[in-house]
């Protein structure tokens, strides 16, 4: 998967947002399955998913703060 930046994401709207997280954590979980079996090629994906993840928690977060106000 592309990662996606702050700024990308924030053109998404929240059901969007959370089809990309449901894509982003089956891929995190593919990821540790493979490392834990057989060693992942590039280990900085992982970090990188991870990081990815975060950040649209993130603006999620953000999102439902501005619809709540």
């Amino acid at each position: 998967m592309v990662i996606l930046r702050s700024k990308e994401l924030r053109d998404l709207s929240l059901d969007e947002l959370q089809n990309k997280l449901n894509e982003l954590h089956a891929e995190y979980d593919t990821l540790i399955g493979k490392g834990s079996v057989s060693g992942v090629d590039n280990p900085g994906k992982i970090k990188e998913t991870r990081r990815t993840i975060a950040r649209v928690l993130t603006i999620m977060n953000e999102e439902k703060q501005k619809q709540g106000e």
